[in-house]
């Protein structure tokens, strides 16, 4: 009897240490469900800006939503989306499309669907093209809004709303309100695709847009300082290279180009500025009058010496890198064939040869 009290105590304590290390195994194993848990409610993908549009449709359960969310990866884990709407009884999720982004975490995600605010019907979508003028901006609101034509030129004509933007826009000044401009706000409105509340009022819509330049803009605000230029002049000069060249290596050319003239006092000969001063479509031809015509916009003319009064369409972002970071070159003049493709000469008489030559292979634009 004596031999088993050892025994007995032997036991009990490799119980112990099997309790205490099933004890220690339980509190790692859900301190990492725990982690694995939070993980499971962050967003797929924090950095991303794009946005999905995600149909919830009438009827659906908490297990097919989240098992759609998963498939269409805007969540990390169907199952713990289930568990975390059970533990906070959530319910009443409202069937529609919405415009979800791997950047939400599964509760954002859930309040949309509790409450419908990224529901896409509530919603207009509108893109503007690059290199188009105010009239086109214009007439692209009108035919989404429940707004006229006139309205909308108003307040963009507006001095009062001018100089509103220029108090509360950095890249904007008093070049605005320059007479000879047509528009004051060309080639301040980013080109892009919008997404606005059907209630927008016009001044939501123009300051949305302006919101969108101001941001592209400041990613290139050390290199606009350093230019020593106004981004009244740079909008210009882009542009003038967003119509005369269409790929980003010949818009850094054309840009050089421009640059060049201007150092040394050339005119810019521009035959799009022409275009715009005379109010035509550059789908038809410029007469000799147009070409000599005095107006703040035409390079061609004799009273232009240097950039245009204002910018004549808005123009792309490449085009706009291109004004504010040209290359370094020795070129004076350029053309372009019917293909778009730019040819960069350092005299007249190189370009001449140039022509001469791109009409010999049928290249030359008729």
């Amino acid at each position: 009897m004596k031999n088993q009290e050892p025994l007995t105590n032997s036991i009990n304590k490799r119980l112990k240490k099997i309790v205490l290390l099933l004890i220690i195994l339980l509190v790692l194993a859900l301190c990492g469900f725990s982690v694995f848990f939070m993980f499971s409610l962050s967003p797929v993908d924090q950095n991303t800006d794009e946005y999905t549009e995600f149909i919830l449709e009438k009827g659906w359960g908490t297990s097919q939503i989240a098992d759609t969310l998963q498939n269409n990866n805007l969540i990390r884990n169907a199952f713990i989306f289930k568990i975390y709407v059970k533990l906070n009884d959530f319910s009443n999720f409202q069937a529609g499309t919405y415009r979800l982004s791997k950047n939400m975490n599964v509760n954002e995600i859930i309040t949309s669907f509790t409450t419908g605010t990224n529901i896409v019907e509530n919603t207009t979508k509108i893109t503007f093209v690059e290199g188009k003028k105010i009239p086109y901006y214009v007439k692209k609101i009108t035919e989404n809004f429940n707004y006229s034509e006139d309205e909308v030129m108003n307040l963009v004509n507006s001095e009062e709303f001018l100089n509103k933007v220029i108090k509360n826009y950095w890249f904007i000044d008093e070049d605005i309100l320059n007479k000879e401009l047509y528009y004051p706000l060309e080639g301040y409105l980013f080109p892009d695709t919008y997404e606005f509340k059907k209630d927008a009022t016009i001044e939501d819509i123009i300051l949305k847009m302006l919101d969108a330049m101001g941001t592209k803009l400041n990613n290139y605000k050390e290199e606009i300082n350093l230019t020593n230029k106004s981004v009244s002049s740079l909008l210009t000069l882009a542009s003038m290279v967003e119509l005369e060249a269409v790929t980003p290596e010949d818009r850094v050319a054309v840009a050089s180009v421009f640059n060049n003239r201007l150092k040394v006092g050339m005119t810019l000969g521009s035959d799009v500025t022409t275009y715009y001063a005379v109010k035509k479509e550059m789908t038809t031809s410029l007469t000799l009058s147009d070409l000599n015509s005095c107006n703040a916009y035409n390079t061609r003319g004799t009273c232009v010496k240097g950039l245009p009064v204002g910018p004549i369409c808005s123009p792309s972002l490449s085009s706009i890198v291109a004004a504010i970071t040209p290359s370094e070159s020795d070129y004076y003049y350029f053309v372009a064939d019917k293909n778009n493709k730019v040819y960069l000469s350092k005299t007249a008489d190189a370009q001449d040869r140039v022509i001469n030559d791109l009409k010999t292979q049928g290249l030359w634009p008729e």
